[in-house]
């Protein structure tokens, strides 16, 4: 692990203090994990982007999809 130095806002910093707290963690700790948690969300949406994208250059054929149109049949509920 490294130490790093940040400057952050008075107010976020009283905000994640106070979280913290409740959390009964460190604010590395949290910065962690929000960190962590920003990375996937990024992640998430990169790739969500890409297959906007790609549905926008090879659209989704008329037929393509309707071999599986009776898999799709749950039956009476």
């Amino acid at each position: 692990m490294r130490t790093i130095q940040m400057t952050l806002d008075d107010d976020l910093v009283d905000t994640v203090d106070s979280i913290v707290k409740s959390l009964k963690t460190s604010r590395s700790a949290f910065t962690r994990e929000a960190l962590r948690d920003a990375i996937e969300k990024y992640d998430v949406n990169r790739m969500e982007e890409k297959h906007r994208k790609g549905y926008q250059r090879f659209p989704v054929g008329v037929d393509e999809f309707s071999g599986w149109e009776d898999e799709q049949v749950w039956g009476d509920a």
